[in-house]
């Protein structure tokens, strides 16, 4: 019996900033997995339109929060330097970009629950460990068919 892979999940609110003058409140759904283990995911429930999902680096996600990060697509950033206080996500797909603003507390509390989970710089020791478990699996299975 394989093990099943292990997740962690939060839902975070945070602010969808449209303008300068226009904000408003989000459920973001942060998921880690196991199976995956250097991406977080960000599934945000926007008003009127169906979910959003986003995949980047764990560890964007870990230094942006304390300093701003990322280029391309994905930029975590402190809303202030130097203070744990709010962070900024911005995600763009072409000329479009969305820009979200969150406590930091909620995220720190999710990616200390994916360091507990899978230790960050651990990643490849999981991968090699996760193919050296299948390899021995179907050994076993293959072995188990022949004798049968």
């Amino acid at each position: 019996m394989r093990e099943s892979v292990q997740a962690v999940e939060a839902e975070v609110m945070m602010s969808f900033l449209v303008s300068e003058e226009l904000s408003f409140r989000i459920p973001v759904e942060l998921s880690y997995e196991s199976s995956d283990p250097y991406a977080v995911r960000l599934t945000f429930h926007l008003p009127g339109d169906a979910p959003v999902t986003w995949a980047f680096g764990r560890e964007l996600l870990i230094d942006g929060v304390g300093r701003p990060c990322g280029e391309g697509d994905v930029r975590v950033a402190p809303v202030e330097p130097d203070v744990l206080g709010e962070v900024l996500i911005r995600l763009q797909v072409g000329m479009d970009q969305a820009l979200f603003r969150s406590s930091a507390a909620p995220l720190v509390a999710f990616l200390d629950r994916t360091d507990k989970l899978v230790p960050l710089g651990q990643e490849t020791a999981l991968a090699a460990f996760d193919a050296h478990l299948d390899e021995a699996l179907d050994r076993i299975l293959a072995e188990e068919q022949s004798a049968g």
